[in-house]
């Protein structure tokens, strides 16, 4: 099993979210998360006062997989995600040695 992370774009979560339903993934955690890549921030004027913007606001999808649907929801978040533009995001994989389910008590892939 795998844990698969992406940052992306506010906007994109919804188009993600539907792409990731249609390869067949079921659940997962979206958090609202702030940070900055390569951007480095951008400066805003707000009543005539040049302030600037250190971290930019992302969401951070959360999805444990199976290792054959690893690269199918790699490619799925990718296609979905991505605009052209410096700022799109970046997708981490980790191993996820033991999933629980607590209400069943189902373990492994089982409880996915």
């Amino acid at each position: 099993m795998r844990k698969i992370e992406a940052i992306i774009n506010p906007f994109k979560l919804d188009e993600v979210k539907e792409a990731l339903n249609e390869v067949g993934i079921q659940g997962l955690t979206v958090t609202e998360a702030k940070g900055f890549g390569r951007q480095k921030g951008h400066t805003e004027l707000y009543r005539g006062a040049e302030y600037v913007v250190d971290f930019i606001p992302k969401i951070k999808i959360e999805i444990i997989v199976k290792d054959d649907m690893v690269a199918k929801v790699i490619e799925t978040i990718s296609e979905a995600a991505r605009t052209g533009r410096i700022g799109d995001g970046k997708i981490f994989v980790s191993p996820v040695e033991e999933v629980i389910r607590i209400r069943t008590g189902e373990t492994g892939e089982d409880a996915l």
